[in-house]
Protein backbone atom coordinates (compact mmCIF):
# COMPACT_ATOMS: atom_id res chain seq x y z
CA UNK A 1 0.00 0.00 0.00
CA UNK A 2 1.06 3.32 -0.76
CA UNK A 3 2.14 6.02 1.61
CA UNK A 4 -0.20 9.11 0.18
CA UNK A 5 -3.01 6.29 0.37
CA UNK A 6 -1.72 4.85 4.29
CA UNK A 7 -2.42 8.45 4.84
CA UNK A 8 -5.74 9.09 3.49
CA UNK A 9 -6.75 6.14 5.58
CA UNK A 10 -5.61 7.48 8.38
CA UNK A 11 -7.20 10.57 8.63
CA UNK A 12 -10.52 8.72 8.70
CA UNK A 13 -9.68 7.00 11.98
CA UNK A 14 -10.32 8.65 15.06
CA UNK A 15 -7.33 7.50 16.86
CA UNK A 16 -4.99 8.43 14.56
CA UNK A 17 -6.97 12.07 14.78
CA UNK A 18 -7.02 12.52 18.53
CA UNK A 19 -3.12 11.49 18.67
CA UNK A 20 -2.39 14.06 15.70
CA UNK A 21 -4.35 17.19 17.79
CA UNK A 22 -2.48 15.91 20.88
CA UNK A 23 1.42 16.38 18.88
CA UNK A 24 -0.50 19.20 17.46
CA UNK A 25 -1.02 21.08 20.40
CA UNK A 26 2.59 20.75 21.88
CA UNK A 27 4.01 21.39 18.32
CA UNK A 28 1.93 24.53 18.33
CA UNK A 29 3.50 25.60 21.95
CA UNK A 30 7.12 24.96 20.81
CA UNK A 31 6.38 27.23 17.24
CA UNK A 32 5.28 29.92 19.23
CA UNK A 33 8.16 29.31 22.24
CA UNK A 34 10.75 29.76 18.73
CA UNK A 35 9.63 33.13 18.31
CA UNK A 36 8.03 34.70 21.71
CA UNK A 37 7.78 33.49 25.50
CA UNK A 38 5.69 35.00 28.27
CA UNK A 39 9.52 35.61 29.96
CA UNK A 40 13.12 34.47 30.20
CA UNK A 41 12.48 30.48 31.01
CA UNK A 42 15.25 30.77 33.21
CA UNK A 43 14.61 34.30 34.87
CA UNK A 44 14.03 33.98 38.62
CA UNK A 45 11.39 35.64 40.72
CA UNK A 46 11.43 34.33 44.33
CA UNK A 47 8.98 36.54 45.72
CA UNK A 48 6.45 34.89 43.39
CA UNK A 49 7.63 30.87 43.63
CA UNK A 50 5.28 28.56 43.09
CA UNK A 51 2.45 30.53 42.62
CA UNK A 52 -0.49 29.60 41.21
CA UNK A 53 -2.49 29.78 38.15
CA UNK A 54 -2.57 33.87 37.41
CA UNK A 55 -2.98 36.32 34.01
CA UNK A 56 0.82 36.90 34.94
CA UNK A 57 1.81 33.22 34.43
CA UNK A 58 -0.78 31.15 32.81
CA UNK A 59 0.45 27.64 34.28
CA UNK A 60 2.26 29.37 37.63
CA UNK A 61 5.66 29.51 38.42
CA UNK A 62 8.15 26.59 39.52
CA UNK A 63 10.02 26.91 43.14
CA UNK A 64 12.03 29.66 42.30
CA UNK A 65 9.82 31.65 40.38
CA UNK A 66 10.33 30.72 36.88
CA UNK A 67 7.56 30.40 34.71
CA UNK A 68 6.81 27.56 34.11
CA UNK A 69 4.76 28.16 30.84
CA UNK A 70 7.83 29.55 29.19
CA UNK A 71 9.52 26.45 30.81
CA UNK A 72 7.09 24.24 29.15
CA UNK A 73 7.36 26.10 25.36
CA UNK A 74 11.07 25.59 25.60
CA UNK A 75 10.91 22.21 27.04
CA UNK A 76 8.76 21.02 24.04
CA UNK A 77 11.78 21.84 21.75
CA UNK A 78 14.29 19.97 23.25
CA UNK A 79 11.70 16.97 23.13
CA UNK A 80 10.96 17.44 19.49
CA UNK A 81 14.51 18.08 18.66
CA UNK A 82 15.64 14.61 20.80
CA UNK A 83 12.60 12.40 18.86
CA UNK A 84 13.44 13.78 15.77
CA UNK A 85 17.41 13.49 15.54
CA UNK A 86 16.84 10.07 17.55
CA UNK A 87 14.05 8.45 14.64
CA UNK A 88 16.94 9.81 11.91
CA UNK A 89 19.77 8.50 13.41
CA UNK A 90 17.85 5.13 13.80
CA UNK A 91 16.44 5.31 10.70
CA UNK A 92 19.47 6.21 8.52
CA UNK A 93 21.89 3.76 10.40
CA UNK A 94 19.62 1.03 11.30
CA UNK A 95 17.87 1.25 7.56
CA UNK A 96 21.12 1.39 5.76
CA UNK A 97 22.53 -1.93 7.88
CA UNK A 98 18.88 -3.94 7.82
CA UNK A 99 19.17 -2.74 3.94
CA UNK A 100 22.30 -4.81 3.18
CA UNK A 101 21.89 -7.47 5.12
CA UNK A 102 18.23 -8.10 3.85
CA UNK A 103 19.35 -7.42 0.46
CA UNK A 104 22.31 -9.57 -0.28
CA UNK A 105 21.88 -11.83 2.13
CA UNK A 106 24.54 -14.93 3.09
CA UNK A 107 27.13 -14.23 5.66
CA UNK A 108 26.67 -10.50 5.38
CA UNK A 109 23.21 -11.13 6.61
CA UNK A 110 24.22 -14.00 9.47
CA UNK A 111 26.51 -11.60 10.73
CA UNK A 112 24.47 -7.89 10.63
CA UNK A 113 21.83 -10.33 12.51
CA UNK A 114 23.46 -11.80 15.22
CA UNK A 115 25.43 -7.98 15.80
CA UNK A 116 22.19 -7.02 16.23
CA UNK A 117 20.40 -9.89 18.20
CA UNK A 118 23.19 -9.26 20.90
CA UNK A 119 22.64 -5.55 20.75
CA UNK A 120 18.84 -6.26 21.65
CA UNK A 121 19.76 -8.67 24.55
CA UNK A 122 21.53 -5.96 26.42
CA UNK A 123 19.10 -3.31 28.01
CA UNK A 124 18.51 -0.57 26.25
CA UNK A 125 17.90 1.85 29.04
CA UNK A 126 20.74 0.15 30.73
CA UNK A 127 23.24 1.20 27.38
CA UNK A 128 22.36 4.51 27.25
CA UNK A 129 22.77 4.76 31.13
CA UNK A 130 26.48 3.50 30.33
CA UNK A 131 26.88 6.23 27.34
CA UNK A 132 25.85 9.25 29.02
CA UNK A 133 27.77 8.07 32.78
CA UNK A 134 31.13 7.55 30.27
CA UNK A 135 30.80 10.65 27.69
CA UNK A 136 28.96 12.94 29.93
CA UNK A 137 25.42 14.92 29.99
CA UNK A 138 24.26 16.74 26.40
CA UNK A 139 22.41 16.62 23.54
CA UNK A 140 24.59 15.08 21.31
CA UNK A 141 25.53 11.99 23.61
CA UNK A 142 21.82 11.73 24.83
CA UNK A 143 20.93 11.33 20.81
CA UNK A 144 23.83 8.77 20.37
CA UNK A 145 22.54 6.87 23.37
CA UNK A 146 19.40 6.65 22.20
CA UNK A 147 20.04 6.45 18.67
CA UNK A 148 22.00 3.57 19.43
CA UNK A 149 19.12 2.59 21.43
CA UNK A 150 16.56 2.77 17.87
CA UNK A 151 18.80 0.82 15.66
CA UNK A 152 17.84 -2.42 16.10
CA UNK A 153 14.00 -1.93 15.63
CA UNK A 154 14.71 -0.01 12.06
CA UNK A 155 17.45 -2.26 10.64
CA UNK A 156 14.71 -5.53 11.90
CA UNK A 157 11.79 -3.63 9.56
CA UNK A 158 14.51 -2.50 6.84
CA UNK A 159 16.02 -6.38 6.45
CA UNK A 160 12.83 -8.42 6.20
CA UNK A 161 11.42 -5.33 3.88
CA UNK A 162 14.38 -5.82 1.31
CA UNK A 163 14.28 -9.80 2.11
CA UNK A 164 10.62 -9.79 0.76
CA UNK A 165 10.93 -7.80 -2.65
CA UNK A 166 14.95 -8.73 -3.18
CA UNK A 167 13.51 -10.86 -5.69
CA UNK A 168 10.06 -9.16 -6.80
CA UNK A 169 9.29 -8.75 -10.44
CA UNK A 170 9.94 -5.21 -10.65
CA UNK A 171 13.19 -5.91 -8.82
CA UNK A 172 14.25 -8.47 -11.88
CA UNK A 173 13.29 -6.02 -14.35
CA UNK A 174 15.40 -3.24 -13.23
CA UNK A 175 18.33 -5.46 -12.88
CA UNK A 176 17.76 -6.32 -16.85
CA UNK A 177 17.61 -2.89 -17.53
CA UNK A 178 21.10 -2.71 -15.96
CA UNK A 179 20.00 -0.45 -12.28
CA UNK A 180 22.89 -0.92 -9.94
CA UNK A 181 22.38 -2.07 -6.53
CA UNK A 182 22.29 1.60 -5.27
CA UNK A 183 19.36 2.46 -7.32
CA UNK A 184 17.49 -0.87 -6.60
CA UNK A 185 17.62 -0.70 -3.23
CA UNK A 186 16.83 3.12 -2.48
CA UNK A 187 14.87 3.48 -5.69
CA UNK A 188 12.26 0.71 -6.25
CA UNK A 189 12.62 -1.18 -2.81
CA UNK A 190 12.55 1.18 0.02
CA UNK A 191 9.22 3.28 -1.52
CA UNK A 192 7.75 0.00 -0.52
CA UNK A 193 8.72 0.23 2.78
CA UNK A 194 7.78 3.56 3.84
CA UNK A 195 4.55 3.36 5.30
CA UNK A 196 6.07 0.10 8.04
CA UNK A 197 9.17 2.43 8.33
CA UNK A 198 6.88 5.81 9.48
CA UNK A 199 4.92 3.66 11.77
CA UNK A 200 8.55 2.48 13.49
CA UNK A 201 9.54 5.99 13.33
CA UNK A 202 6.37 7.44 15.38
CA UNK A 203 6.69 4.83 17.80
CA UNK A 204 10.33 5.37 18.14
CA UNK A 205 9.83 9.10 18.69
CA UNK A 206 7.36 8.17 21.14
CA UNK A 207 9.99 6.44 22.71
CA UNK A 208 12.62 8.71 22.66
CA UNK A 209 10.70 11.29 24.38
CA UNK A 210 10.07 9.10 26.87
CA UNK A 211 13.32 8.16 27.70
CA UNK A 212 14.75 11.38 27.82
CA UNK A 213 12.46 12.15 30.06
CA UNK A 214 13.38 9.02 32.06
CA UNK A 215 17.10 10.29 31.58
CA UNK A 216 16.64 13.77 32.60
CA UNK A 217 14.28 13.03 35.45
CA UNK A 218 17.48 10.89 36.93
CA UNK A 219 19.94 14.17 36.17
CA UNK A 220 21.45 12.14 32.96
CA UNK A 221 19.83 13.69 30.44
CA UNK A 222 19.86 17.11 29.19
CA UNK A 223 22.36 19.49 30.94
CA UNK A 224 21.10 20.99 34.43
CA UNK A 225 20.39 24.31 33.03
CA UNK A 226 18.09 23.35 30.22
CA UNK A 227 14.57 22.87 30.30
CA UNK A 228 13.30 19.59 29.89
CA UNK A 229 10.19 18.11 30.92
CA UNK A 230 11.82 15.32 32.38
CA UNK A 231 14.12 17.82 34.53
CA UNK A 232 10.83 20.05 35.51
CA UNK A 233 9.06 16.32 36.83
CA UNK A 234 12.00 16.08 38.81
CA UNK A 235 12.28 19.41 40.49
CA UNK A 236 8.56 19.65 41.32
CA UNK A 237 8.65 16.05 42.93
CA UNK A 238 10.02 17.84 46.14
CA UNK A 239 7.20 20.45 45.94
CA UNK A 240 4.18 18.21 45.65
CA UNK A 241 2.56 18.97 48.47
CA UNK A 242 3.04 22.65 48.85
CA UNK A 243 2.16 23.14 44.51
CA UNK A 244 0.39 19.83 43.13
CA UNK A 245 -0.12 21.48 40.09
CA UNK A 246 3.70 21.82 39.51
CA UNK A 247 3.68 17.88 39.21
CA UNK A 248 0.88 18.13 36.86
CA UNK A 249 2.47 20.44 34.30
CA UNK A 250 5.18 18.47 32.73
CA UNK A 251 3.40 15.49 33.78
CA UNK A 252 0.69 16.44 31.23
CA UNK A 253 3.24 17.20 28.79
CA UNK A 254 5.21 14.17 28.50
CA UNK A 255 1.89 12.55 28.62
CA UNK A 256 0.18 14.41 25.56
CA UNK A 257 3.66 14.22 22.88
CA UNK A 258 3.92 10.47 24.10
CA UNK A 259 0.33 9.26 23.96
CA UNK A 260 0.08 11.29 20.67
CA UNK A 261 2.76 9.58 19.04
CA UNK A 262 1.85 6.41 20.23
CA UNK A 263 -2.05 7.04 18.62
CA UNK A 264 -0.90 8.04 15.87
CA UNK A 265 1.67 4.90 15.65
CA UNK A 266 -1.25 2.71 16.67
CA UNK A 267 -3.55 3.74 13.71
CA UNK A 268 -0.98 3.92 10.96
CA UNK A 269 0.38 0.10 11.80
CA UNK A 270 -3.05 -1.02 11.98
CA UNK A 271 -3.71 0.70 8.55
CA UNK A 272 -0.66 -1.03 7.24
CA UNK A 273 -1.50 -4.37 8.45
CA UNK A 274 -4.95 -4.55 6.74
CA UNK A 275 -3.97 -2.85 3.84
Amino acid sequence: MGFQRVMQRCLHKGTFLLGAAMVGLMLLLMTVGLFYTPYDPEAMDTQHALAFFSPAHPLGTDQFGRDVLSRVMVGARYSFLVGALTVVFGLVLGGVVGAVAGYYGGKIDEVVMKLIDVQMAFPGVLLALMLIAVFGNGLQNLVLALGLMSVPRFARIARGGFLQYRDAEFVKAARARGAGDGRILFRHILPHLTPELVVTGALGFAGAVMSEAGLSYLGLGMEPTTPSFGRMLSEAQGEMLQAWWYVLIPAAAITLLVMGFNLMGDALQEVTRHG
